[in-house]
């Protein structure tokens, strides 16, 4: 397989929806008995977990796409790394004009992490704090 084919191919499985970090974060919330909707089209970015009566909406981003502050967010590929920095700093542009959008229109929003995700404990205390305010 050709490098770029090959490159494509990884690109290609790489998913937008019900990813790992995203399914422990619907894990908990459902098992905290709140009932929620998912990837809501109608509203501002689509978000991944959306709280209709509570007006709240929840965002699970990848380290690594959204620029994260922490070690996998800051590793940088060596090839093509001028296109993947412009990339990132779109989705972080993007996201902030998500997040304007939402509450200009009365929602708050959450942000979880994919490394957030590790301690589940803290991760449902947050959760916890967010749907409850």
């Amino acid at each position: 397989m050709a490098p770029d084919a090959a490159r494509s191919a990884v690109m290609r499985a790489v998913k937008s929806t019900d990813t790992k970090p995203e399914m422990i974060v619907r894990s908990i919330a459902h098992r905290l008995g709140f009932r929620f909707r998912l990837h809501r089209k109608s509203l501002p970015g689509c978000p991944d977990l959306v709280f209709v009566t509570r007006r709240k909406a929840i965002f699970v981003n990848g380290c690594f796409w959204h620029g994260h502050d922490c070690k996998r967010g800051a590793r940088m590929p060596k090839a093509n790394a001028d296109y993947w920095r412009s990339k990132i700093t779109r989705n972080q542009a993007r996201d902030l004009r998500v997040r304007e959008d939402l509450a200009a229109a009365g929602w708050d929003v959450f942000t979880i992490w994919e490394c957030e995700t590790k301690d589940q404990g803290l991760l449902r205390q947050r959760i916890v704090a967010f749907l409850q305010a």
